[in-house]
């Protein structure tokens, strides 16, 4: 299978919402693995909080999985993620998919069984990578990483339920140029599973020009992260236009950093881009600290990224305004 055609591409766009969503992990978890694996899915905290996230108008998620669930028990792993489509379709919710990811913030392997409780104070200290580093860099792991592509696509092909594939999240964070033959290789698998969603990877930095390159030639829509101001996002989304295809922001929203629902929504509205907030609901990724946040930091008065309390509170009323507005 090739690449969508433009046509193919607005079409899709055209038959979507605007896509105003979140990137979706639990509060009960610290990363992907705590998420997905048996032991520790949490379903009914999963079904409080995407009927939150209808309740503030929210229609998509992005959703991070992990290799390691899968080759571990893939069949448990299968309906779980079926459960999990079950109920944000509930909540009128869609769903993006991300099969692989560089991003580590916890500066390991991933791992099965318990996980590192989080380090008080630090942001997603307990984060890592799918198929992480070793399995990234050795062909000899490809095998099966090519199989886990083609199960999981292959599945959920035909599945309403998902909006869209994101196939390698943050390709090259920690690991440069190293992942750009993995990159490939998953369009060319993804590809291979003919799935009746759209294909991306995300443009995440400027420091990655070949990445950048091949995932603006290769991804049926266009993707990018973007946690900067108003002035910046907007000549991103400018420079990104360029590729005649739908653009979605699939990460974004710092408050620290002048990205917030007040300032980007309208833009991202009147342009037609869809975007993902990062965060949901404050928990055990603890990312309302910020970037680079020290061992012991006290709670920010200022979070950086997240909408909700644990209990449902909003983080802050006009969060939740702003949202609300733009949706109707």
């Amino acid at each position: 299978m090739k690449r969508w055609t433009c046509e193919h591409a607005k079409s899709w766009h055209a038959s979507q919402p605007w896509l105003c969503g979140f990137n979706y992990v639990p509060s009960t978890a610290v990363n992907s693995t705590e998420m997905w694996q048996r032991e520790t899915f949490d379903l009914p905290v999963i079904e409080r909080e995407l009927e939150w996230a209808n309740a503030i108008g929210l229609n998509s998620c992005r959703v991070f999985l992990q290799y390691l669930v899968w080759e571990n028990d893939r069949n448990g792993y299968v309906e779980r993620i079926e459960g999990f489509l079950d109920e944000a379709s509930r909540n009128g919710i869609s769903t993006m998919f991300i099969l692989f990811d560089d991003c580590a913030f916890a500066g390991k392997e991933p791992y099965l069984g318990p996980q590192d409780e989080p380090i008080p104070g630090v942001h997603n200290s307990g984060w890592t990578a799918s198929p992480g580093h070793s399995r990234v860099v050795h062909e000899e792991s490809w095998p099966r990483l090519r199989d886990y592509v083609h199960d999981i696509i292959g599945h959920f092909a035909e599945d309403r339920r998902v909006a869209c594939w994101d196939l390698y999240n943050e390709p090259g964070n920690n690991t440069k140029d190293q992942s750009l033959p993995l990159l490939r290789a998953a369009f060319s698998w993804a590809r291979e599973a003919n799935p009746s969603q759209p294909l991306t990877t995300g443009v995440w930095s400027p420091d990655l020009p070949e990445h950048n390159e091949f995932v603006c030639a290769a991804s049926d829509v266009i993707s990018f992260h973007q946690y900067s101001t108003h002035q910046n996002l907007e000549a991103m989304i400018e420079q990104l236009r360029a590729s005649d295809r739908p653009i979605l922001c699939t990460e974004w929203m710092a408050r620290q950093f002048e990205s917030t629902f007040e300032t980007h929504l309208p833009l991202f509205k009147e342009k037609g881009v869809g975007c993902y907030c990062w965060g949901l609901v404050q928990g055990r990724t603890q990312t309302h600290f910020s970037w680079g946040s020290e061992v012991g930091a006290v709670e920010p008065e200022l979070w950086f990224h997240d909408i909700l309390h644990p209990d449902g509170r909003p983080y802050h009323e006009r969060d939740i305004e702003a949202i609300r507005r733009h949706m109707k």
